[in-house]
């Protein structure tokens, strides 16, 4: 039989994906640095933005792995644990990776594989091909989806970056399960060579359209401090990180205006080849 805690925590992983992610299963977004910033993060380089917009993938000049644990309103419950890789290549850059939300009695997995490359010297774009699945308690509870994404980033001038993501794309008359399609477009510029501020805006079937802003500074040798804010839930982020020789290190902090504040940390390891 299950505790009052368990149905007031399965309770609460039900509303949450139905306010947040629509009626189907959802990777939860990943990546504290992505996290601090809101994850207005569709047009800036980095390890886990490449899983938000694939034609990111290009921009790392190396391989990496990498891991990170988002802790929803602090309850364990709640917690997403997710993994990726990066293998870098001249020609296409292949990226990967693989989440796992909640509790025996309500879990989601997903995993992408995704490939980005140049198109020109402005021009890159990405897809990726996506697998959820979800369970749920009951003995037929199961639901398993694949579906793709595809995104595009354009560098008009040098410093200003123009990126453009749809999820979901395929009509819903041809799933057995219902996934909300979502497309995010969004800008941003370095201001010198320390500061970068960008702001994108989602359109996803069934929601409000959501603003999301956030900025990166180096406030130091090899440190960097974030901050955003989301129209979605009225929330507020902030976040910082730390590189040490090969590794980077990224905690992130993003508030919910009725549950609290949900916090991430990950870990990057660069990979570097001769």
């Amino acid at each position: 039989m299950l505790s009052l805690r368990k149905i007031s925590v399965l309770t609460l992983s039900v509303f949450l994906f139905l306010t947040v992610s629509g009626s189907g299963p959802y990777r939860f977004k990943a990546g504290a640095a992505e996290s601090g910033m809101n994850f207005s993060c569709i047009m800036k380089p980095g390890f886990w933005s490449s899983f938000h917009n694939q034609a990111l993938l290009p921009a790392h000049s190396n391989s990496a792995i990498a891991i990170n644990y988002m802790n929803s309103f602090g309850i364990p419950e709640l917690g997403t644990r997710s993994a990726g890789f990066i293998l870098h290549n001249p020609g296409a850059t292949l990226g990967a990776y693989y989440s796992n939300f909640g509790y025996r009695d309500f879990r989601r997995h997903s995993a992408g594989l995704g490939c980005g490359m140049k198109l020109s010297e402005k021009i890159t774009a990405g897809v990726q091909a996506d697998f959820f699945a979800e369970k749920t308690p009951g003995e037929y509870n199961e639901r398993k989806s694949i579906t793709f994404e595809a995104g595009i980033l354009i560098t008009v001038p040098e410093k200003v970056r123009i990126g453009i993501h749809l999820s979901n794309p395929l009509p819903n008359s041809l799933r057995k399960n219902i996934l909300p399609v979502s497309l995010r477009t969004g800008a941003g510029i370095y201001l010198g060579s320390s500061l970068f501020a960008g702001a994108e805006a989602e359109m996803t079937t069934g929601k409000a359209l959501t603003i999301r802003t956030g900025f990166e500074y180096e406030a130091g040798m090899n440190f960097r401090v974030r901050a955003g804010f989301s129209t979605e839930n009225c929330s507020f982020s902030f976040g910082a990180g730390y590189v040490i020789k090969d590794i980077v290190v990224d905690i992130g902090f993003a508030s919910h205006q009725n549950l609290g504040i949900s916090s991430s940390v990950s870990l990057i390891f660069n990979i570097k080849t001769k």
